[in-house]
């Protein structure tokens, strides 16, 4: 028997989801982007105290590792070392745009070919994927412009199933492929937990000293104004 907890405040909605052998036992969802940081621990705490589990009855921890929102980002994965270094505990950690894919593969009546995930970036930027029905990468997740995205799905063969951030621009450069277009951001708890646990029996778990978060693009800064 397995418990997995799942993290992820990648996006503006934070989730945190209890999961045994796979299926969804609870989750709890925060809206607010801001207040990840002030709430995760908390929406850990009491998610377990209303299931009756406690800390040391976790198998494993399970966060989203992005790309996404650079400082969600480190608050999920730095809760989720927090808790495996305390409580001895592995950790694994999966692409966001990989979950996105989860519950199309994982629907028996989705016959496409191809599996793509698309994420907005900056203003005409995008986080894309994309896999086959086995998950094997076609397109490894990646930082691209709106020029370049037409050579991105170029590389795509037969029917294409397509969740995410799904605009004009994107659908223009599938103009010529049988698209189904799943309009979502976030992943489905579900099909995370069905993965997770797969992924916890086959051992892949990351570094806790070693591990950081998929953000696919440098930091966005300005330079210091000078003050004379």
């Amino acid at each position: 028997m397995a418990y997995i907890l799942h993290i992820d405040t990648s996006a503006d909605t934070g989730v945190v989801a209890l999961a045994k052998d796979g299926q969804v036992l609870a989750a709890t969802e925060q809206t607010n982007a801001r207040n990840h940081a002030a709430t995760i621990n908390n929406d850990i705490e009491q998610l377990l105290k209303a299931n009756n589990i406690g800390l040391g009855d976790i198998s494993a921890f399970c966060v989203n590792g992005g790309p996404g929102s650079y400082t969600g980002l480190r608050i999920g994965l730095a809760t989720a070392k927090g808790y495996c270094y305390a409580l001895d505990k592995p950790l694994m950690m999966h692409n966001r745009l990989l979950l996105l894919c989860l519950s199309g593969v994982q629907d028996i009546s989705n016959t496409a070919d191809t599996y793509m995930a698309v994420l907005p970036a900056r203003e005409g930027e995008y986080f894309a994927a994309a896999y086959d029905k086995e998950l094997n990468a076609i397109q490894e997740p990646q930082h691209v412009d709106m020029a370049n995205i037409g050579q991105f799905t170029a590389q795509l063969r037969g029917s294409i199933s397509v969740a995410g951030y799904v605009d004009e621009i994107i659908m223009n450069s599938l103009q010529n492929a049988d698209v189904k277009v799943e309009r979502r951001t976030t992943q489905d708890a579900a099909a995370w937990a069905r993965y997770s646990f797969e992924e916890y029996n086959c051992n892949r778990i990351v570094s806790l000293a070693n591990t950081e978060p998929f953000y696919l693009k440098q930091v966005y800064t300005h330079k210091p104004k000078n003050v004379s």
